[in-house]
């Protein structure tokens, strides 16, 4: 018959070794996990982004130009259905807006340096020089830029058309 041999560790050297395993098994689950979550975080500013246009809107709503117009770099450009504007020209746009009741959602943000890319939708109820604006929900863009000053809203498309000036 031939016997067999049979190796049997002392208790403690099992344990050890089972230790190291469980370190290591350990170790590669937490670094896989920072790994993904590198390579996926939400980009810093995202929220932001919407958290300024939605502050923004109400701004336009509550008709406090003094935080409007501090706001708005002094590069602003932005465009709409019947045409282009520069700071100036918006800033006069605006005030004579009455904003009613509005609707804002679908925010992507894209972060870029000291950029934030927004669009989003809104539906809103708009008078501009005693003219309603067609209230279905319609797509907007901005641009924030963060400088000196913190962010400034430096561009935006409005989709939505507008009376002729």
């Amino acid at each position: 018959m031939n016997p067999t041999n049979y190796r049997i560790r002392s208790f403690p050297a099992a344990l050890k070794k089972s230790r190291v395993g469980a370190v290591c098994a350990a170790s590669f689950l937490l670094l896989s996990t920072v790994h993904i979550h590198a390579q996926s975080p939400a980009p810093a500013g995202a929220s932001e982004g919407e958290k300024m246009e939605r502050q923004m809107w109400a701004d336009f709503k509550a008709k406090d130009w003094a935080a409007v117009e501090r706001k708005i770099a002094d590069g602003f450009q932005s465009v709409h259905p019947d045409g282009p504007r520069d700071r100036a020209g918006e800033i006069t746009l605006i005030k004579n807006l009455n904003l009613g009741e509005f609707t804002l959602s679908n925010f992507q943000s894209t972060v870029n340096g000291n950029n934030i890319v927004v669009t989003y939708v809104i539906a809103a109820h708009e008078t501009i020089d005693q003219e309603r604006l067609p209230t279905k929900a319609t797509p907007r863009l901005s641009v924030w830029k963060k400088g000196t000053h913190g962010w400034q809203w430096i561009c935006h498309a409005n989709l939505n058309p507008i009376p002729p000036r």
